[in-house]
């Protein structure tokens, strides 16, 4: 299995606690908060897994801001990338987990993203995270759909394992 690192942007501590559920789920995983990993850190790992919470109107998380023009300089040869992102699929109906959007727009075309879920069963309006039909990754809902957070993890990472070989 590859060695994972899942580094995470948490304002609130909602995204934080949602890292430690994937950690969990996945069993043998790194943990690391975006505002005090450098990027050598990551350079051991081949499957990463990044996430944020949306802050304002589909805003990345604040401790993006200094690490993600780093990881834009990164070699990302043969490591795989997921995505995940906390939003307000009711207040910000919008722009639901749109801090996932920027993260996606910075790697695209750098690594593999890998681990888009349907959009089927969410409640919100628009989302820039939303590419071809699918969330770019795992969006999540802790002020409104808290009850299917369990669920939404489960489903996604049996769907990541298919990468981690």
């Amino acid at each position: 299995m590859n060695k994972i690192a899942i580094v995470y942007g948490s304002s609130t501590g909602a995204t934080e606690a949602v890292a430690e559920k994937l950690q969990s789920a996945l069993g043998d995983a790194d943990l690391f908060n975006a505002e005090s990993v450098n990027i050598d850190d990551l350079k051991p790992y081949d499957f990463l897994i990044f996430g944020a919470s949306t802050t304002g109107i589909g805003d990345l998380q604040d401790d993006w801001e200094m690490l993600l023009p780093k990881m834009e300089k990164m070699d990302f040869s043969g490591k795989k990338v997921a995505l995940f992102s906390l939003g307000d699929s009711a207040s910000f109906s919008t722009s639901f987990a749109g801090a996932m959007y920027h993260l996606y727009k910075a790697l695209k075309g750098k690594v593999e993203i890998v681990g888009s879920v349907s959009a089927d069963g969410y409640n919100f309006d628009e989302s820039d995270a939303i590419v071809d039909g699918h969330f770019v990754g795992l969006a999540l809902d802790e002020d409104n759909e808290y009850n299917e957070t369990d669920k939404r993890i489960a489903v996604w990472v049996e769907n990541l394992k298919q990468y981690l070989n």
